[in-house]
Parts: structure tokens; C-alpha cells; sequence
């Protein structure tokens, strides 16, 4: 009676009622592969709340203080002050390392997520119009989750985020002409430099995480306002939604998501060790750690600029080394072709109509083929991060690794292009001869039954 008689006096004083009924029956599709996006924006939560935690006990400095901890091995070391209150919170502080392990598997997680999404609106055309500012809006969240994983682990002041630190940083300055000043606005200055802790951290908790949240918000507020797209089947049109209610089919499902996946976190956590940061030691510019690769989300671009030739261009008085064009020109232009696909698309196409019912990727030979090509290219480079652990691995020199690896970077993806063009193409024609088999099956019940 209490709840009924709140809500009764807000209804009149806030009128909730309607729209409240309007919201819960809201429509959303069935499909499982809706979830990845669920997924995702579960895994931000996660990282939210136990960066929250992890927030209390770190100290973003690169003041230098003499470690005396629990852990023996690092015992009487200089380190930065971020590194030692790091190793606090690994040793010191209650389920401290829990937490730490749970927000590096939710970044990893996240950024997954995002990729596994942004794929799947990909293979099913879902970034037609009238979708293309969430296909934009959903490559900048990947963008900004980038940045942010690289953040999060260039603030840490161990000896592998500090050489991830130093390949930023040489990637700024390889940039002709503002190359210097781009360094000292993102860094401070030469690394290792007072500031850059410090100014990385109010990046990696603030600023970045904002925006994330509100292009979140803007792009979940896009979906409900618009049509949700569907698979091909039964009553599923450009006007109409097949689905289960927001309330409380979908919202039971939803929570079950969510408390799943902070399950698998807290799991992986506990038993799967990840980034051991007491076992590389303080950041040192001198030294040298071997076999060292960044998390997989920034691996296609440590594989470019390993398989990138050493080769500079001087323009005039400016030199643009080798780095500027794998390191960055070469994202910018994967990001670039990325975010006017949608339009190209449409251009080429002259398709101005909008789309709500989603295409099966064999229906698209070309797009699906292209996007298949795009993704080999990428696991080329991945590899091409990791390619002194390979040749160490097979016991082959890194010279012929690196060379074969070149030429798959070319030939792997071209391959795969035809491969996968001719197997969706030949399922296309397949499937048009069965519908028009069944067509002319429907027609010949048809004659037989008006002749009868």
C-alpha cells in the first residue's frame, strides 16, 4: 500500500505513469548476438566499480621512494611512487589483487566486446541508414577504449608499461613539424618526466570514462528511439519488431547477463594470473625486457611497426622516420576506412532507404569477403607483435619470421578475400535456387488444386 500511494503521488506531480508503460514494453530482439553489446556495456560497469576501489589506494606520482613491502624481491628497490603503491595494493591492501586482476580482464574484456559488436553490425549490414551515426558513435567507443587501456596501464610505473610509454612517446614525436609539442602536451616532456604519471591518471579516471559514458548514453538513447533491427524470419519487416518485452522477460535475462559475466570475471581473476607487475620490476630506461607485447587490442600496431621497413622520408628541412607511417598513419587510415565504409557503401549502391531487417553475410559476398580480408590482415599483425616469441618458439631465426610474415601481410587477406567470396556467393546461388524451386513448387499446388 506504501509503494502504491508513492507512486500514485509522484504520477501526479511528475506524470510517470504513461511513459513508464510505454518504456516496459518496449521490444527488443532475441537474438544472442544482441548481448555482445550487453556484454560490453557490462564490462564497463565492472571497470567502473572496481577502478572505483583501486582509485583509493593508488598514488599517481613519479616521486621516487625506496620500496620495504612484504614482497622480497623488489625489497629496498627505487621506484616511483605509483609502482609502489601499486605493489600496495597487490600485497597489502584486502582482495586488492583480486580487484586488480578483475579490472584488467574487464578492460580486455570490454574492448572484445566492442570488437565482437562492431563485427557483427558489420557482417549483417546493421550500419545502413538510418544507423550510421551509431556505426560512427560505436568506433569512437572503441577509440576512446584504447586510449584508455593504454592509459590504465602506462600510469603503473613497472618496467613493461614503462617501454609501452616510451613506444607512445616516440610515436609523438615522429609526427613532422608538431611532433615535439604533441609530446610535452600528452607526456610533459621526455620520458621519464614528473608530470606524466599524473597527467595520464587524470586522463585515464576522468576524462576518458566520461566521454565513454556519454557516448554510452547517447548511443543506447539512439537505439530506443530508433526501430531495433532483426534477423530475417517470420512477421519481421522494415515496420515491425519480434521480440521479448523490456519487462520482465528481457530484463530477467538481462541481469542473469550481467551476473554471468561478473562471475567469469571474478573467476579469471582468482585463477588466471594476468600482467604480474612485481616480476618485471620498476620502469628503467636502461633495461630491456624481453618478449615483451601489449595487450591484444594495441597488438596489430606493435605488429605494423615491426614488419614496417626501416625507411624515412625527409620533406625539406623535416625527417618523418618509419614510425609515423606504422605507428600512426597507418591506424589513422584503418580508422579512417572504418568510419566511411557506411557512406562509400551507400554512395556506390545509391541506397537511400532505411533498414531495419538485418542481411545474412553470405547475402553479401563482397562486403563479408572484404570485412573477412580486414580481420586476417589484423591477426597477420598480432602475430607480427609476438614475432621474437614465435621464432624462439620454432626455432627459426626472427629474420625469416619477419619475412614471412611480410608477405602474409599481403597474401593472407588477399586469399582469404576469394576464399570467402566465392563459398558466400556460391550459398547465395543456392539459396535463390531453393526459393525459386519452392516458388514454382507453391505454383504447381496452386494449378493442381484449381484444375481439381
Amino acid at each position: 500500500m506504501i509503494v502504491r500511494g508513492l507512486a500514485r503521488w509522484l504520477d501526479r506531480r511528475v506524470r510517470l505513469a504513461k511513459f513508464t508503460r510505454h518504456a516496459l514494453n518496449h521490444i527488443f530482439p532475441d537474438h544472442w548476438s544482441f548481448m555482445l553489446g550487453e556484454i560490453a556495456l557490462y564490462s564497463f560497469v565492472i571497470l567502473v566499480l572496481t577502478g572505483t576501489f583501486l582509485a583509493m589506494f593508488f598514488n599517481a606520482s613519479s616521486a621516487k621512494e625506496i620500496y620495504n613491502g612484504p614482497y622480497l624481491g623488489l625489497d629496498g628497490v627505487t621506484m616511483s611512487a605509483a609502482y609502489k603503491s601499486v605493489l600496495h595494493i597487490s600485497f597489502e591492501v584486502p582482495a586488492g589483487l583480486l580487484v586488480r586482476q578483475m579490472h584488467h580482464w574487464a578492460a580486455l574484456i570490454f574492448l572484445g566486446a566492442i570488437v565482437a559488436h562492431l563485427a557483427r553490425i558489420f557482417f549483417t549490414g546493421a550500419y545502413r541508414r538510418p544507423r550510421e551515426i551509431n556505426w560512427v558513435i560505436g568506433l569512437t567507443l572503441f577509440l576512446l577504449a584504447i586510449t584508455n587501456g593504454y592509459l590504465g596501464y602506462s600510469i603503473v610505473g613497472d618496467l613493461l608499461s614503462g617501454t609501452g610509454l616510451r613506444i607512445g612517446y616516440a610515436i609523438l614525436l615522429s609526427v613532422p613539424v608538431i611532433g615535439k609539442w604533441l609530446a610535452y602536451i600528452a607526456l610533459g616532456g621526455n620520458i621519464p618526466a614528473d608530470p606524466t604519471i599524473p597527467r595520464l591518471y587524470g586522463l585515464h579516471i576522468f576524462v576518458v570514462p566520461a566521454l565513454i559514458a556519454g557516448l554510452l548514453a547517447l548511443h543506447l538513447a539512439i537505439i530506443w528511439r530508433q526501430l531495433h533491427t532483426n534477423y530475417p524470419g517470420p512477421r519481421r519487416t522494415n515496420r515491425t519488431i519480434v521480440g521479448s518485452r523490456l519487462w520482465p522477460s528481457y530484463t530477467a535475462r538481462s541481469i542473469g547477463l550481467f551476473l554471468i559475466l561478473f562471475g567469469v570475471i571474478a573467476g579469471l581473476a582468482a585463477l588466471v594470473q594476468i600482467d604480474p607487475i612485481w616480476a618485471y620490476g620498476p620502469y628503467d630506461p636502461t633495461a630491456v625486457l624481453p618478449g615483451a607485447q601489449p595487450d591484444w587490442y594495441l597488438g596489430w600496431i606493435e605488429g605494423a611497426m615491426r614488419l614496417f621497413p626501416g625507411v624515412n622520408l625527409h620533406l625539406g628541412p623535416y625527417l618523418v622516420p618509419g614510425l609515423f607511417f606504422s605507428g600512426l598513419l597507418f591506424p589513422v587510415l584503418v580508422f579512417g576506412g572504418l568510419y566511411l565504409y557506411p557512406f562509400i557503401e551507400q554512395f556506390i549502391t545509391v541506397d537511400e532507404q532505411d533498414h531495419n531487417v538485418l542481411r545474412m553475410p553470405w547475402e553479401r559476398p563482397f562486403a563479408t569477403a572484404l570485412g573477412c580480408s580486414a580481420l586476417m590482415m589484423m591477426l597477420v599483425l598480432l602475430v607480427a607483435a609476438g614475432d621474437d616469441v614465435v621464432a624462439l618458439a620454432l626455432g627459426a631465426s626472427l629474420q625469416s619470421i619477419r619475412i614471412l610474415l611480410r608477405i602474409l601481410f599481403f597474401a593472407a587477406p588477399a586469399a582469404t578475400f576469394l576464399v570467402i567470396h566465392w563459398l558466400c556467393a556460391r550459398r547465395k546461388r543456392r539459396e535463390h535456387e531453393r526459393a525459386r524451386a519452392d516458388e514454382e513448387r507453391s505454383r504447381a499446388q496452386v494449378r493442381t488444386a484449381s484444375s481439381g
